[in-house]
């Protein structure tokens, strides 16, 4: 079969290997899409912690095409997405219930073979059903719009509760809607892409503003701004240096903030530390998704979630190391790599 394999830091190639056997847990899942996360750019640039060679992609869905011999609860021909975050269950983190703190976590496209590939294993724990009549490319949101949920659930936005959600890119446009969906009636959206500001208030935003266009704390927290003194809570979904310093001074006092774009190992920010004690604000950083995969997944299925209006555009497996080894395009939100 075909997959795309980190070989190692820069080095991204799709190779013919040999296709997977399910060992007696796992499933064998004939991959319909998977998206392209800025995770993969960082693991191609080694700024994020990978095991290559590795195939690389960890937001799939698919359907089973082979089981194990102790695999209940599903059977072939059942289309499937996957988490891949793959906890041990038996250290202190684990048995304290924070699974995504694993101190030997594992995750699929990361440090074991993952979804840019014609097929992927996947053991039947971090597997969850989705519906047949579902259209296969929105299977692919589950994972990022999993992670999405575990910050929002962090956040704890309430009913009428102000959010700025910093970054338009797919975790952003997703934590637009988990956000009006939780209670919150005033939700803007920063980003200095037009098409997706437009998007964003499509999509549920109250307001969204140009962070190159006008001074943003002035325009959401000044006198005049959208929000005078602050907003309940701040989700930074961007992962860059700018909008992480921006967070806690739109923040009102006693308000929260929630870190959930993804900077490269190493990057450093400025805060102000005074700032923090003095207006008791709570800053959280939000690491993958424990617990909330199957929520993430009835969510798609549902429909409450538009995942349709954030795909730019489909690409085979061959097309897609040219994806990952260059910047997004302008406007673009998610593509999908459909083998």
């Amino acid at each position: 079969m075909k997959a795309m394999r980190l070989e190692s830091v820069g080095n991204l190639f799709v190779r013919d290997v040999e296709k997977p056997r399910p060992g007696p847990d796992d499933l064998l899942v004939r991959v319909e899409a998977c998206g392209v996360c800025g995770t993969d750019r960082h693991l191609l640039l080694g700024e994020f912690p990978s095991k290559p060679p590795v195939t690389i992609g960890h937001e799939f869905a698919g359907i089973i095409e082979a089981i194990g011999t102790d695999v209940t609860g599903f059977k072939i021909g059942d289309r499937v997405t996957g988490d891949p975050n793959i906890s041990c269950g038996r250290c202190p983190q684990c048995m304290a219930g924070r699974v995504n703190l694993c101190r030997n976590l594992q995750a699929i496209g990361i440090h074991r073979d993952g979804g840019f590939a014609e097929y992927v294993i996947v053991p039947q724990k971090q597997a969850f059903s989705i519906p047949l009549d579902l259209d296969p490319m929105h299977g692919a949101f589950c994972e990022p719009l999993a992670c999405c949920l575990h910050g929002v659930d962090m956040a704890e936005i309430r009913t009428g509760s102000s959010v700025v959600v910093l970054g338009g890119g797919v975790i952003g446009l997703l934590v637009v809607q988990l956000a009006r969906l939780a209670g919150a009636t005033t939700v803007i959206l920063s980003t200095r892409q037009e098409s997706k500001r437009r998007l964003a208030e499509e999509l549920g935003a109250t307001a969204s503003v140009d962070p190159s266009s006008s001074d943003i704390i002035e325009a959401i927290t000044g006198p005049n701004g959208l929000v005078p003194r602050g907003v309940d809570v701040v989700i930074e979904c961007a992962g860059v240096a700018e909008t992480v310093e921006q967070t806690t001074r739109l923040a009102k006092a006693g308000g929260t903030v929630v870190i959930l774009g993804v900077m490269p190992q190493g990057a450093k920010v400025q805060i102000e530390p005074f700032d923090i004690l003095f207006r008791e604000l709570r800053v959280l950083g939000s690491f993958i998704n424990p617990f909330v995969h199957r929520r993430a997944a009835d969510l798609v299925a549902s429909g409450a979630i538009n995942v349709e209006k954030l795909i730019s555009r489909r690409v085979s497996l061959n097309e897609a190391p040219e994806v990952v080894r260059n910047p997004a395009r302008a406007g673009e939100v998610k593509v999908l790599v459909v083998p």
